[in-house]
């Protein structure tokens, strides 16, 4: 595949700033899961430890780049979710983890370049992890970088973002997204494109998981539950068990085209009996339920509480 068309600017830009010798400390690439902000982390990351690099990109033969490649470069650190000391992964990134990397941050580059550091998730430090990265950002070492990774920037202290130079990810222009799915062979692209709400990432990926099946199979369970031929219960263990968080997407996604085309006076394809307001109040509580999701509360029971005011 090609390096996609939404990425060339925000590529430009960069490098742009990398011949004047003026990158930021901290970077934040941001916008929806999908967009590929990770394969522009690496390909930038990749080509400013090069030591042969040719309009921004990496040789690929030199030292530097089969040292990345293998996982081993040693002014490079990615951190993610550790374990806890039981072996189970956590789910937030912990203030001793961003200790360790700030420390890591402090030492000199063993090829006298850049000490790069990236945060993946960057939205999952907790509060304490969050306070001990603001002194890293405050008073950064000469030649280090900081880039975080975030589909969701909002769950960031607005401190972090202020000090971090920000790229913003965001969906191309539909005719773009098809050009670019189709290269990419994806078949019946518009109607993945929709499944996926104009997101080419999501599209493509849920083309290639057989997702679309999965959001028919939503559709005909909300349908059922309306007619009083589903089970809530039955329904919402199901669900649990197969990509629930998709499944809620798919759900509040029907939920729309059901007001839209009750607007519109036409066929709504789910047939329920909530009226305006109550299918407006279900598609937030869809919303809500797969941010829970990802939380301590039991997902039995809040498919459960869900699915129960469906009917």
């Amino acid at each position: 595949m090609s390096i996609p068309s939404w990425h060339v600017e925000h590529w430009a830009r960069l490098q742009a700033r990398r011949q004047r010798d003026a990158l930021p400390h901290a970077l934040l690439l941001c916008g929806p899961q999908g967009l590929g902000k990770r394969d522009f982390l690496r390909r930038f990351v990749r080509g400013l430890l090069c030591q042969h690099p040719h309009e921004g990109d990496a040789c690929g033969t030199c030292r530097s780049c089969l040292l990345f490649d293998a996982g081993t470069h040693p002014d490079y650190v990615a951190l993610s979710y550790g374990l806890r000391k039981d072996g189970v992964q956590r789910q937030d990134i912990v203030v001793d983890q961003i200790r360790e990397l700030s420390a890591r941050l402090a030492t000199a580059s063993q090829f006298g370049g850049w000490q790069i550091a990236s945060i993946d998730p960057a939205d999952a430090m907790n509060h304490a992890a969050a306070n001990a990265l603001l002194k890293t950002l405050e008073e950064p070492a000469t030649q280090t970088m900081l880039v975080l990774v975030a589909d969701a920037p909002w769950r960031m202290p607005a401190t972090i973002r202020s000090r971090c130079q920000r790229i913003d990810f965001q969906l191309p222009k539909q005719e773009v997204s098809l050009a670019w799915l189709q290269e990419a062979g994806v078949r019946d692209a518009e109607v993945a494109l929709a499944a996926a709400s104009g997101n080419p990432g999501l599209a493509r990926l849920w083309a290639e998981q057989n997702a679309l099946a999965k959001r028919q199979e939503v559709r005909k369970d909300l349908a059922a539950l309306a007619s009083g031929r589903g089970d809530a219960m039955a329904m919402g263990k199901r669900w649990l068990e197969d990509a629930p968080e998709q499944r809620l997407w798919f759900a509040a996604q029907a939920v729309a085209d059901e007001m839209r085309a009750r607007a519109c006076a036409q066929s709504a394809p789910l047939s329920s009996a909530l009226d305006g307001e109550g299918l407006a109040a279900w598609y937030e509580a869809a919303n809500r339920t797969r941010e829970a999701l990802r939380g301590p509360l039991r997902g039995d029971l809040l498919l459960l509480e869900l699915l129960g005011r469906w009917h």
